[in-house]
């Protein structure tokens, strides 16, 4: 498959460009997107391949795709922008919004540590169900009666899927509304952004058609002590595949892309997500930037190292307060980015040093090995 690409590279970002072609033509079960903003206008914007394979749909400046764990990074967002209105104190137990959260051992944990992974709630320990995840409620039940897996503070585990729904119900708590309804009168209704958690039914048909990597599969994991809590943390114990998406299932249904799974489940089109972390740090038309202290705040290492619980001695990302930090492991553009990435090639942030929002998408999702944001990331720091 040859690497066409549409849009729009600014003069001097032609090498981005070609990193960009090279990512599409690796890209080949389907298509993928790029949006770099500087100074809060786009100098690379660009698409190509296809949005289903399946169909031969072409991908178009508008297709948006399940982004993974760059919800986590857009929940953060979500929530700095309540931080700074003061409708949240993230120091604050979590009960103080959400009173049913402090029991069995849960009383005293801050907000904060809901967004940084130590709560130790990295998986539920009562299978939650498709049905569960549809409701919202029943999820959030569970978790707020269950007792922690380890003592939360000392350590983090990653939730995977848990952070979301821990999250979000403190901003539904604070806000009267669902975490998708915040999100689109907080952060991309005021831009015009093409990003939801919760995608509407008129734009289900847009979206683009997973293709995930063999490689992607908590399933094939050997069933050891130290690997069951991370297929607990991806597949919830039904309500997810070990693939995470399949033809119809998990990401891939539909049902669950119109539901609010803010853990791993936004969907968006790459110019949103370069628009969305713009925003955090430039004025738009319609937004202020998030105060200097908010930043700085969230910005600050809270997790890195190994985890508490699974696989020890693979690299681990940093975390702030949400927000995925850059780290020998996981490299950004510069030591002040922050954001988050995504399973299979997903990468979105904002870099203060030099004024830019970034969102890569793809959905031919990749596994172990796949350099492509990363290269692309290494043509925009030579560039810079």
């Amino acid at each position: 498959m040859h690497a066409h690409h549409d849009g729009l590279v600014a003069t001097g970002y032609g090498k981005v460009a070609d990193a960009f072609a090279a990512a599409l033509t690796r890209s080949s079960r389907g298509g993928a997107a790029l949006t770099v903003m500087v100074d809060g206008e786009k100098v690379v914007d660009l698409w190509g391949g296809a949005a289903d394979a399946g169909d031969g749909r072409a991908w178009n400046q508008d297709t948006p795709t399940v982004t993974f764990s760059c919800s986590k990074g857009l929940l953060a967002v979500l929530v700095a922008r309540l931080v700074e209105a003061g409708k949240i104190e993230l120091d604050l137990p979590a009960s103080t919004y959400w009173p049913e959260f402090g029991q069995a051992g849960k009383e005293t944990i801050p907000v904060r540590w809901l967004l940084s992974h130590q709560a130790g709630l990295s998986y539920p320990t009562e299978d939650i169900t498709k049905a569960d995840v549809l409701a919202w409620h029943p999820v959030v039940d569970k978790l707020a009666a269950q007792a922690p897996l380890w003592e939360p503070g000392t350590g983090h585990g990653y939730h995977a899927f848990t952070y979301g729904w821990l999250v979000g119900e403190v901003v539904r708590r604070v806000t009267g509304r669902s975490v998708g309804e915040a999100f689109t009168e907080l952060v991309t209704g005021p831009l015009g952004a093409r990003a939801w958690f919760g995608v509407p039914r008129r734009e289900l048909a847009s979206v683009a058609v997973l293709a995930m990597d063999p490689d992607i599969n908590v399933d094939a994991l050997p069933l050891s002590p130290e690997l069951a809590p991370v297929k607990r943390s991806f597949t919830l114990g039904g309500a997810f595949p070990g693939t995470l998406a399949g033809t119809g299932t998990g990401l891939s249904d539909p049902d669950i892309q119109a539901a609010e799974v803010p853990g791993g489940g936004a969907v968006a089109t790459a110019r949103a997500l370069a628009g969305i972390w713009s925003s955090t740090i430039l004025p738009t038309s319609a937004t202020q930037p998030l105060a200097k202290d908010v930043v700085t705040d969230m910005v600050r290492v809270q997790s890195s190292g190994p985890q508490i619980l699974g696989p020890q001695g693979i690299p681990e990302p940093s975390w702030g307060t949400g927000f995925m930090l850059d780290s020998p492991d996981r490299p950004f553009l510069t030591s002040s980015s922050f954001g988050h990435d995504g399973t299979g090639g997903q990468l979105a942030f904002a870099d203060p040093t030099h004024g830019i929002g970034f969102g890569f998408v793809s959905n031919d999702v990749r596994g172990a090995g796949d350099t492509r944001a990363l290269d692309i990331l290494d043509a925009l720091r030579r560039i810079l």
